[in-house]
Protein backbone atom coordinates (compact mmCIF):
# COMPACT_ATOMS: atom_id res chain seq x y z
CA UNK A 1 0.00 0.00 0.00
CA UNK A 2 2.57 2.16 0.75
CA UNK A 3 4.48 1.62 -2.80
CA UNK A 4 1.11 2.20 -4.29
CA UNK A 5 0.85 5.29 -2.25
CA UNK A 6 4.14 7.07 -3.94
CA UNK A 7 3.35 6.28 -7.20
CA UNK A 8 -0.21 8.02 -6.86
CA UNK A 9 1.02 11.00 -5.36
CA UNK A 10 4.05 11.33 -7.45
CA UNK A 11 1.25 11.30 -10.71
CA UNK A 12 -0.70 13.50 -9.15
CA UNK A 13 1.92 16.27 -8.58
CA UNK A 14 3.44 15.59 -11.82
CA UNK A 15 -0.57 16.58 -13.37
CA UNK A 16 -0.96 19.22 -11.07
CA UNK A 17 2.55 21.03 -11.99
CA UNK A 18 1.79 20.71 -16.23
CA UNK A 19 -1.53 22.08 -15.35
CA UNK A 20 0.59 25.48 -14.00
CA UNK A 21 1.22 27.71 -17.12
CA UNK A 22 4.66 28.58 -16.57
CA UNK A 23 5.43 32.77 -17.38
CA UNK A 24 6.95 32.38 -20.63
CA UNK A 25 9.06 35.01 -22.07
CA UNK A 26 7.31 36.41 -26.10
CA UNK A 27 10.01 34.81 -27.96
CA UNK A 28 8.92 31.23 -26.49
CA UNK A 29 4.92 32.43 -26.10
CA UNK A 30 4.86 31.16 -30.09
CA UNK A 31 5.55 27.82 -31.57
CA UNK A 32 5.76 29.14 -35.50
CA UNK A 33 9.12 29.43 -36.49
CA UNK A 34 10.49 32.07 -36.49
CA UNK A 35 12.42 34.04 -39.15
CA UNK A 36 15.76 35.69 -38.75
CA UNK A 37 18.74 36.90 -40.59
CA UNK A 38 22.48 36.48 -39.41
CA UNK A 39 25.73 37.98 -41.18
CA UNK A 40 28.78 37.15 -39.15
CA UNK A 41 32.40 35.46 -40.09
CA UNK A 42 32.15 31.68 -39.57
CA UNK A 43 36.09 31.75 -39.01
CA UNK A 44 36.60 34.57 -36.90
CA UNK A 45 33.90 33.79 -34.48
CA UNK A 46 35.38 30.15 -33.88
CA UNK A 47 38.85 31.11 -33.65
CA UNK A 48 38.01 32.97 -30.59
CA UNK A 49 38.88 30.44 -27.90
CA UNK A 50 37.36 32.61 -24.33
CA UNK A 51 34.14 32.30 -23.28
CA UNK A 52 33.86 35.65 -21.76
CA UNK A 53 34.93 37.30 -25.33
CA UNK A 54 32.05 38.25 -27.94
CA UNK A 55 31.66 39.31 -31.23
CA UNK A 56 29.10 41.96 -32.17
CA UNK A 57 26.68 41.42 -34.64
CA UNK A 58 22.87 42.16 -35.72
CA UNK A 59 20.23 39.98 -35.57
CA UNK A 60 17.38 41.00 -37.86
CA UNK A 61 13.84 39.14 -37.37
CA UNK A 62 10.63 38.91 -39.16
CA UNK A 63 7.81 41.12 -36.91
CA UNK A 64 4.69 40.74 -38.68
CA UNK A 65 4.81 41.50 -42.11
CA UNK A 66 8.35 43.33 -42.03
CA UNK A 67 11.77 42.88 -40.88
CA UNK A 68 13.32 44.37 -37.69
CA UNK A 69 16.98 44.23 -36.06
CA UNK A 70 18.51 44.51 -32.74
CA UNK A 71 22.40 44.31 -31.73
CA UNK A 72 23.77 41.56 -30.27
CA UNK A 73 27.12 39.76 -29.56
CA UNK A 74 27.64 36.40 -30.36
CA UNK A 75 30.36 33.34 -29.31
CA UNK A 76 30.50 29.82 -30.22
CA UNK A 77 29.69 27.05 -28.01
CA UNK A 78 30.87 23.64 -27.56
CA UNK A 79 34.55 22.91 -28.19
CA UNK A 80 33.97 19.20 -29.77
CA UNK A 81 31.52 21.43 -32.55
CA UNK A 82 34.06 24.30 -32.76
CA UNK A 83 36.52 21.44 -33.72
CA UNK A 84 34.47 19.14 -35.87
CA UNK A 85 31.30 21.26 -37.63
CA UNK A 86 31.11 24.02 -40.15
CA UNK A 87 28.48 26.06 -38.15
CA UNK A 88 29.50 26.60 -34.50
CA UNK A 89 26.20 26.59 -31.94
CA UNK A 90 26.27 29.86 -30.56
CA UNK A 91 25.94 31.84 -27.30
CA UNK A 92 23.74 35.48 -28.43
CA UNK A 93 23.87 37.85 -25.50
CA UNK A 94 21.28 40.64 -25.74
CA UNK A 95 21.20 44.27 -24.14
CA UNK A 96 18.02 44.88 -22.04
CA UNK A 97 17.33 47.85 -23.57
CA UNK A 98 17.74 46.59 -27.32
CA UNK A 99 15.28 43.86 -26.28
CA UNK A 100 12.96 45.78 -24.93
CA UNK A 101 9.53 46.25 -27.06
CA UNK A 102 10.68 42.89 -29.46
CA UNK A 103 10.15 39.66 -29.55
CA UNK A 104 13.33 39.23 -27.18
CA UNK A 105 12.30 41.13 -24.11
CA UNK A 106 12.82 39.29 -21.50
CA UNK A 107 15.74 37.42 -22.46
CA UNK A 108 19.38 38.57 -22.44
CA UNK A 109 21.10 35.28 -23.09
CA UNK A 110 20.11 32.50 -25.54
CA UNK A 111 21.51 29.44 -26.99
CA UNK A 112 21.03 28.98 -30.71
CA UNK A 113 21.28 25.24 -31.90
CA UNK A 114 22.61 25.31 -36.08
CA UNK A 115 23.49 21.95 -37.80
CA UNK A 116 26.81 21.05 -38.12
CA UNK A 117 28.25 20.68 -41.21
CA UNK A 118 25.35 21.30 -43.61
CA UNK A 119 22.15 23.40 -43.51
CA UNK A 120 21.04 20.37 -44.74
CA UNK A 121 21.29 18.62 -41.94
CA UNK A 122 18.05 20.07 -40.75
CA UNK A 123 16.58 16.85 -39.97
CA UNK A 124 18.88 16.37 -37.28
CA UNK A 125 18.51 20.01 -35.78
CA UNK A 126 14.59 19.02 -35.88
CA UNK A 127 15.52 15.34 -34.13
CA UNK A 128 17.31 17.06 -31.13
CA UNK A 129 14.59 19.71 -31.38
CA UNK A 130 11.90 17.52 -30.30
CA UNK A 131 14.03 15.65 -27.55
CA UNK A 132 13.35 19.34 -25.43
CA UNK A 133 9.67 19.01 -26.58
CA UNK A 134 9.22 14.98 -25.12
CA UNK A 135 10.60 16.07 -21.77
CA UNK A 136 7.88 18.43 -20.77
CA UNK A 137 5.38 15.76 -20.35
CA UNK A 138 7.48 14.65 -17.71
CA UNK A 139 8.52 17.82 -15.66
CA UNK A 140 8.16 21.42 -15.52
CA UNK A 141 11.77 22.21 -14.80
CA UNK A 142 12.85 22.04 -18.56
CA UNK A 143 14.27 24.90 -21.10
CA UNK A 144 11.69 26.38 -23.82
CA UNK A 145 12.30 26.24 -27.22
CA UNK A 146 11.39 27.75 -30.79
CA UNK A 147 12.69 27.04 -34.01
CA UNK A 148 13.84 29.88 -36.64
CA UNK A 149 14.17 29.40 -40.11
CA UNK A 150 18.04 31.38 -41.29
CA UNK A 151 19.04 33.42 -43.45
CA UNK A 152 22.83 33.05 -42.87
CA UNK A 153 25.61 34.82 -44.57
CA UNK A 154 28.99 33.91 -43.66
CA UNK A 155 31.36 37.10 -43.98
CA UNK A 156 34.65 34.84 -44.82
CA UNK A 157 33.38 32.48 -47.23
CA UNK A 158 31.18 33.78 -50.57
CA UNK A 159 29.50 30.63 -51.46
CA UNK A 160 27.21 30.89 -48.29
CA UNK A 161 25.44 33.95 -48.90
CA UNK A 162 22.16 34.27 -47.73
CA UNK A 163 21.93 30.01 -47.29
CA UNK A 164 18.68 28.88 -45.86
CA UNK A 165 19.67 27.35 -42.63
CA UNK A 166 17.09 25.64 -39.82
CA UNK A 167 17.51 26.12 -36.19
CA UNK A 168 15.93 26.65 -32.58
CA UNK A 169 16.75 29.16 -29.68
CA UNK A 170 16.88 27.62 -26.26
CA UNK A 171 16.54 30.12 -23.43
CA UNK A 172 18.83 30.90 -20.44
CA UNK A 173 19.13 29.13 -17.59
CA UNK A 174 18.98 31.78 -15.17
CA UNK A 175 15.38 32.76 -16.50
CA UNK A 176 13.99 28.49 -16.16
CA UNK A 177 15.44 29.41 -12.27
CA UNK A 178 13.64 32.97 -11.90
CA UNK A 179 10.52 31.00 -13.22
CA UNK A 180 10.78 28.33 -10.48
CA UNK A 181 11.91 31.14 -8.21
CA UNK A 182 15.44 29.70 -7.75
CA UNK A 183 19.21 30.12 -9.01
CA UNK A 184 21.98 28.90 -11.05
CA UNK A 185 23.75 26.76 -9.04
CA UNK A 186 27.89 26.24 -10.38
CA UNK A 187 29.79 23.54 -9.25
CA UNK A 188 30.41 20.49 -8.86
CA UNK A 189 27.90 18.11 -6.75
CA UNK A 190 27.52 14.48 -5.71
CA UNK A 191 24.56 13.12 -8.08
CA UNK A 192 22.96 11.69 -4.19
CA UNK A 193 22.02 15.23 -3.80
CA UNK A 194 19.33 16.08 -5.98
CA UNK A 195 16.46 16.11 -5.94
CA UNK A 196 15.24 12.16 -5.85
CA UNK A 197 12.55 12.22 -8.05
CA UNK A 198 14.06 14.97 -10.16
CA UNK A 199 16.98 13.07 -10.38
CA UNK A 200 15.17 10.07 -11.64
CA UNK A 201 13.20 12.00 -14.13
CA UNK A 202 15.79 13.03 -15.54
CA UNK A 203 17.89 9.83 -15.72
CA UNK A 204 15.26 7.71 -17.51
CA UNK A 205 14.67 10.38 -19.94
CA UNK A 206 18.61 10.65 -20.78
CA UNK A 207 17.92 6.49 -21.25
CA UNK A 208 14.77 7.07 -23.26
CA UNK A 209 16.21 9.42 -25.78
CA UNK A 210 19.71 7.08 -25.89
CA UNK A 211 21.88 9.81 -24.30
CA UNK A 212 24.77 9.16 -22.47
CA UNK A 213 26.96 12.63 -23.37
CA UNK A 214 25.99 14.13 -19.82
CA UNK A 215 27.28 14.47 -16.11
CA UNK A 216 25.10 16.20 -13.63
CA UNK A 217 28.07 15.49 -11.23
CA UNK A 218 30.55 17.96 -12.99
CA UNK A 219 27.56 19.97 -15.24
CA UNK A 220 28.27 18.57 -18.82
CA UNK A 221 25.14 19.11 -20.84
CA UNK A 222 23.64 19.54 -17.47
CA UNK A 223 22.64 22.91 -15.12
CA UNK A 224 21.57 23.31 -11.95
CA UNK A 225 19.21 25.08 -10.22
CA UNK A 226 18.33 25.32 -6.25
CA UNK A 227 15.06 26.40 -5.13
CA UNK A 228 14.72 29.01 -2.71
CA UNK A 229 11.86 27.59 -0.80
CA UNK A 230 13.31 24.19 -0.59
CA UNK A 231 16.57 24.35 -1.07
CA UNK A 232 16.21 20.86 -3.68
CA UNK A 233 19.09 20.90 -6.26
CA UNK A 234 17.11 20.17 -10.15
CA UNK A 235 18.95 19.49 -12.92
CA UNK A 236 18.62 21.13 -16.25
CA UNK A 237 19.39 19.38 -19.92
CA UNK A 238 19.95 20.58 -22.94
CA UNK A 239 22.64 19.94 -25.71
CA UNK A 240 21.15 15.77 -27.27
CA UNK A 241 22.84 15.76 -30.30
CA UNK A 242 24.74 12.83 -29.44
CA UNK A 243 21.70 11.28 -28.53
CA UNK A 244 20.42 8.00 -30.41
CA UNK A 245 17.07 9.27 -30.64
CA UNK A 246 18.86 11.97 -33.25
CA UNK A 247 21.18 9.67 -34.73
CA UNK A 248 23.98 12.53 -36.17
CA UNK A 249 26.45 10.84 -38.18
CA UNK A 250 29.46 12.64 -36.00
CA UNK A 251 27.66 11.56 -32.62
CA UNK A 252 30.12 8.76 -30.69
CA UNK A 253 30.00 6.99 -27.48
CA UNK A 254 33.03 6.83 -25.02
CA UNK A 255 34.61 3.86 -25.80
CA UNK A 256 34.68 2.79 -21.69
CA UNK A 257 30.52 2.39 -21.46
CA UNK A 258 30.52 -0.78 -23.19
CA UNK A 259 28.41 -0.13 -26.24
CA UNK A 260 28.91 0.24 -29.66
CA UNK A 261 26.85 3.12 -30.54
CA UNK A 262 24.50 6.25 -29.66
CA UNK A 263 21.23 3.82 -30.51
CA UNK A 264 22.59 1.32 -27.88
CA UNK A 265 20.56 2.79 -24.62
CA UNK A 266 22.59 2.61 -21.46
CA UNK A 267 20.98 3.82 -18.14
CA UNK A 268 23.70 6.37 -16.55
CA UNK A 269 21.73 6.91 -13.21
CA UNK A 270 22.55 6.73 -9.78
CA UNK A 271 20.62 4.09 -8.13
CA UNK A 272 17.26 5.42 -5.94
CA UNK A 273 15.02 3.52 -3.91
CA UNK A 274 13.15 0.46 -5.73
CA UNK A 275 9.33 2.41 -4.72
CA UNK A 276 10.98 6.05 -6.33
CA UNK A 277 12.13 4.16 -9.63
CA UNK A 278 9.16 2.25 -9.81
CA UNK A 279 6.89 5.20 -9.16
CA UNK A 280 9.10 7.11 -11.67
CA UNK A 281 8.47 4.27 -14.22
CA UNK A 282 5.01 4.83 -13.80
CA UNK A 283 4.74 8.37 -14.65
CA UNK A 284 6.80 7.74 -17.55
CA UNK A 285 4.02 4.72 -19.05
CA UNK A 286 1.00 7.24 -17.61
CA UNK A 287 2.37 9.92 -20.04
CA UNK A 288 3.58 7.76 -23.21
CA UNK A 289 0.46 9.28 -25.25
CA UNK A 290 2.04 12.99 -24.41
CA UNK A 291 5.55 12.00 -24.88
CA UNK A 292 4.62 10.20 -28.20
CA UNK A 293 2.72 12.91 -29.30
CA UNK A 294 5.46 15.44 -28.99
CA UNK A 295 7.10 13.56 -32.07
CA UNK A 296 3.52 13.06 -33.93
CA UNK A 297 3.04 17.20 -33.57
CA UNK A 298 5.85 17.48 -35.71
CA UNK A 299 5.61 14.72 -38.36
CA UNK A 300 5.89 17.41 -41.21
CA UNK A 301 9.60 18.29 -40.40
CA UNK A 302 10.42 14.35 -41.40
CA UNK A 303 9.78 11.88 -44.05
CA UNK A 304 7.90 8.94 -43.68
CA UNK A 305 11.06 6.34 -43.29
CA UNK A 306 12.93 8.77 -40.34
CA UNK A 307 9.42 9.52 -39.00
CA UNK A 308 8.90 5.72 -38.79
CA UNK A 309 12.14 5.06 -37.56
CA UNK A 310 12.01 7.54 -34.66
CA UNK A 311 8.83 6.55 -33.26
CA UNK A 312 10.44 2.71 -33.43
CA UNK A 313 13.20 3.70 -31.23
CA UNK A 314 10.78 5.26 -28.62
CA UNK A 315 7.78 2.01 -28.63
CA UNK A 316 10.95 0.33 -27.79
CA UNK A 317 11.58 2.43 -24.75
CA UNK A 318 7.88 1.82 -23.73
CA UNK A 319 8.37 -1.87 -24.31
CA UNK A 320 10.87 -2.06 -21.57
CA UNK A 321 9.34 0.39 -19.22
CA UNK A 322 6.41 -2.40 -19.41
CA UNK A 323 7.95 -5.15 -19.02
CA UNK A 324 8.84 -6.14 -15.25
CA UNK A 325 12.05 -7.98 -16.51
CA UNK A 326 13.05 -5.72 -18.83
CA UNK A 327 12.98 -2.50 -16.39
CA UNK A 328 15.15 -4.52 -13.76
CA UNK A 329 17.36 -5.57 -16.14
CA UNK A 330 17.88 -2.63 -18.34
CA UNK A 331 17.05 0.67 -15.37
CA UNK A 332 17.40 -1.35 -11.45
CA UNK A 333 20.03 -3.28 -11.68
CA UNK A 334 21.93 -1.09 -14.17
CA UNK A 335 21.91 1.74 -11.56
CA UNK A 336 25.03 3.18 -11.14
CA UNK A 337 26.50 3.45 -6.92
CA UNK A 338 29.74 5.41 -7.60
Amino acid sequence: MKNLAIVAFLICSLGTLQAQKNDLTPLFSEEKPLDIKLRFSVKDVKAIKVDTVYTASVLHFKNGDTWDSIKVDIRARGNFRRANCYFPPLRVKIKKDDAKGTVFEGNKSLKLVLPCKSAKEGNLIYREYVCYQMYEPITKYTFNTRLVNISFTDLSNKKMANIAVPGFFIEDDDVVAKRHNGEVVERKINPLMLADSMSVRHDIFQYMIGNTDWSTAFGHNAKLIQLNSTKKLIPLTYDFDMAGFVDAPYAEVNETLGIASVKERLFRGFCRPDPLMQAIRQEYIANEKAIMGAIEANQSLFDPKEYAGMTKFMTDFFTTMRDNTKFKTSITDACRTK
